[in-house]
């Protein structure tokens, strides 16, 4: 079954950075549309960040515009989620998610995505 991986979570103080990355592959993956979602404890699930397939549009959610940045590297079938000037509200299980689709539109919402990854703790200590 496909599944993304991601890796790179872990305890930082604030103002810090972390650079999560998530590999997606197995299947008809081929480039799939991905995301980033994340979940404080008692709160529902907050999208992070969005890409496109290929990279060309990406969107974020206001609490993380300016500080986050996503990209990708399709010829490693990874995506990357650059997080700085990380806060203790930062502190979340992040989530990786995909879709096989090749619109235009970047997926901003949980429903859209087909395929979770188990997710990756980050910490923010003040």
């Amino acid at each position: 079954q496909v599944q993304p991986v991601e890796a790179g979570g872990g305890l930082v103080q604030a103002g810090g950075s972390l650079r999560l990355s998530c590999a997606f592959s197995g299947g008809t993956f081929g480039t799939p549309a991905m995301g980033w979602f994340r979940q404080a404890p008692g709160n529902e699930y907050e999208f992070v960040a969005g890409i496109t397939w290929n990279g060309v549009r990406t969107e974020y959610g206001d609490s993380v515009e300016g500080r986050f940045v996503i990209s990708r590297d399709n010829d490693e079938n990874t995506v990357f989620l650059q997080m700085d000037s990380l806060q203790p509200e930062d502190t979340a299980v992040y989530y990786c998610a995909a879709r096989n689709y090749r619109g235009g539109r970047v997926l901003t919402v949980q429903t859209a995505y087909d395929y979770w990854g188990r997710g990756t703790q980050v910490t923010v200590s003040s």
